[in-house]
């Protein structure tokens, strides 16, 4: 069992019919509590309570949530995660909750990652309470500000990928475990896009720790293949755009340049030398 005070927030929009992330939950064993985080401009909002219950959707005003952050542009429409994102603390704290995680709609897996030798193994999970307990914990026993899941995409190469060997990496994209504290301590996500990169480095500028285990592996349904979500912005902008809102948070940090080998493409990068600060212990200092 996961504890009481713990929920998971699926940010949904516009496919009630396509929720594969509740049947994932079920196959790995997740027996906690779940809530559907579903905005009022949705005018499917119906489907979902009616596939899942009026207890689990909980409805947010999505102008009113627009007025309290930065989309970095002046462009029309609202069609996009970053405003479901940045009412979960408030939320959270509405359900009377002192943790939760923050999923996305289309998750189809969620495995452990063991190493044999020189291959990395992919292991069903079959107890997702016990994955929870272990996420919250180490919140708990760390203090850093979140903690997230590599995706399958990120462990090309192994034991031998970039991923594998840094172990824990300063970055938390997609899945998002969150202690709730103070209201004056909570944070916004930032952009229209990237929105998770924007947090991680201009909070991580400031010195908060976002961080990410490939122990355990996050597998989606490719980005853009269906209706609903971020999809129809993703189309309208692309990636060229998408990218450069991570250097309009971060200038001094992230730049686009070509990414890949086989297939190089436009995407930020990130020069942490640059980006978060480096305090070194005072017992390592003499």
């Amino acid at each position: 069992m996961v504890r009481d005070n713990f929920a998971i927030f699926i940010l949904s929009h516009g496919r009630p019919d396509e929720v594969f992330t509740v049947k994932t939950l079920q196959k790995v064993g997740y027996t906690g509590k779940y809530y559907f985080i579903i905005d009022n401009e949705d005018d499917t909002v119906d489907g979902y309570r009616k596939l899942f219950g009026e207890d689990r959707v909980i409805v947010f005003d999505k102008a009113a949530v627009a007025k309290k952050f930065d989309v970095y542009d002046n462009f029309d429409g609202r069609n996009v995660v970053v405003y479901a994102r940045n009412v979960c603390f408030d939320i959270a704290r509405e359900l009377k909750l002192d943790y939760f995680a923050e999923f996305e709609d289309d998750y189809l897996d969620f495995r452990y990652r063991v190493p044999e030798g020189q291959v990395l193994r992919s292991i069903n999970i079959e107890d997702f309470d016990a994955v929870c307990e272990a996420m919250l914990d180490f919140l708990d026993s760390t203090g850093v500000r979140t903690i997230a899941f590599a995706q399958n995409g990120e462990m090309a190469g192994g034991v031998n990928s970039n991923v594998w060997k840094t172990q824990v990496k300063r970055k938390a994209m997609n899945t998002f475990y969150f202690k709730v504290g103070k209201p004056e301590d909570d944070f916004y996500f930032l952009g229209r896009f990237n929105d998770d990169v924007n947090a991680y480095t201009v909070l991580g500028q400031r010195g908060e720790i976002f961080l990410q285990t490939p122990i355990v592996n996050l597998g989606q349904v490719i980005t853009q293949s269906r209706k609903g979500g971020n999809t129809e912005a993703y189309k309208a902008y692309g990636t060229y755009v998408k990218s450069f809102y991570s250097i309009l948070a971060c200038p001094h940090s992230v730049k686009i340049a070509m990414v890949g080998e086989s297939h190089p493409r436009l995407h930020h990068t990130i020069n942490w030398k640059t980006c978060v600060p480096k305090i070194i212990s005072d017992r390592f200092r003499n």
